[in-house]
């Protein structure tokens, strides 16, 4: 899984709204309890739209929309790094959907790690609270199982609910941020060139050309180099950015969290200069093929970053 978080100031593409409104329709339940939208059974995408927006108006508010394989859309948080009560320390937790279809599957305690480990990054983070309406049972469930304890009860600030607020240490090791740049280099037929990694959190998936960028070096120039040490290839630019994400692994028993961009480049098809290498072997590399688009499209093992296949098309279209 992972968030890509929305933009505030700027209309959603009217695809994705499609996608995020039936995210939260799929939850008729929790708005009926809530209140949010005036019909639980017929919420609309211009609804959807203002809900986002008052959101993130608020200082310090972020929507992170958590994608799964292929970039499909499987959830969305919206957390806030300051309560508006100054006495209050802690970022907050203000919603957390996952699509009905896929409660039950692990998607709401993955959303929830990730949304933690995003607070731990940011320094200087103890806790993070969240409030749960009393007459939400499942919910109260569902978050004290991951640690979280009720701290006091007191009614909403936006519309006077009675609540329970509920607060988790953020105790463990918070993981390491590293900026990484890759390239995705398209052969004249449409395939791409992967790694095939190994990593001992993550398992095995493949991945493009790249890796962390050397202090002081920018994302297009690290691309470069790596692409040239990976592959042996010195004779390819990088085009535009193709997209930017995070995910978490493990690298050299260190937790990191990167964040990547990456750019995408026309080549010819051929191999990469020499074989593997210990280099290669100490970062996890196994080996490495070209992937034709149809396989992109089915990935019949993890591929990062999730939906290149569909993000190839956007960018060829």
């Amino acid at each position: 899984m992972i968030l890509d978080p929305l933009s505030p100031g700027r209309d959603i593409p009217a695809p994705l709204l499609a996608d995020i409104t039936a995210l939260f329709a799929s939850n008729r339940e929790f708005h009926r309890l809530s209140g949010d939208f005036p019909d639980p059974d017929d919420v609309r995408p211009e609804q959807v739209a203002a809900k986002l927006a008052e959101e993130l108006a608020v200082p310090g508010a972020e929507v992170l929309l958590a994608r799964a394989e292929r970039g499909r859309l499987v959830g969305l948080a919206a957390t806030l790094a300051h309560h508006p009560d100054p006495a209050d320390p802690d970022p907050w937790i203000g919603l957390l959907l996952v699509d009905a279809a896929e409660h039950g599957k692990g998607h709401g305690r993955t959303l929830a790690g990730l949304v933690e480990n995003r607070f731990r990054t940011q320094g200087g983070r103890s806790a993070v609270r969240l409030a749960v309406l009393d007459n939400n049972p499942k919910a109260l469930a569902f978050w004290t199982a991951l640690g979280y304890e009720t701290i006091g009860h007191r009614p909403d600030r936006a519309l006077g609910r009675p609540c329970a607020v509920l607060r988790k240490a953020l105790d463990g090791t918070p993981r390491t941020p590293r900026e990484a740049a890759r390239i995705a280099v398209v052969a004249p037929d449409g395939a791409v060139f992967l790694f095939r990694y190994d990593n001992d959190e993550i398992g095995v998936h493949w991945a493009l050309p790249g890796g962390g960028l050397d202090p002081g070096e920018g994302p297009r120039e690290g691309a470069v180099r790596e692409l040239a040490e990976e592959t042996g290839w010195t004779d390819l630019d990088p085009g535009p950015l193709l997209c930017t994400w995070e995910h978490d692994f493990t690298r050299m028993g260190i937790p990191v969290r990167q964040h990547e961009h990456v750019y995408v480049a026309r080549g010819p098809r051929r191999d990469p200069a020499g074989r593997l290498t210990a280099a290669h072997a100490a970062d996890g590399i196994l080996s490495g093929r070209w992937w034709t688009r149809r396989e992109l499209a089915e990935e019949t093992e993890p591929v990062w970053p999730p939906g290149l296949g569909r993000l190839l098309d956007t960018w060829e279209a």
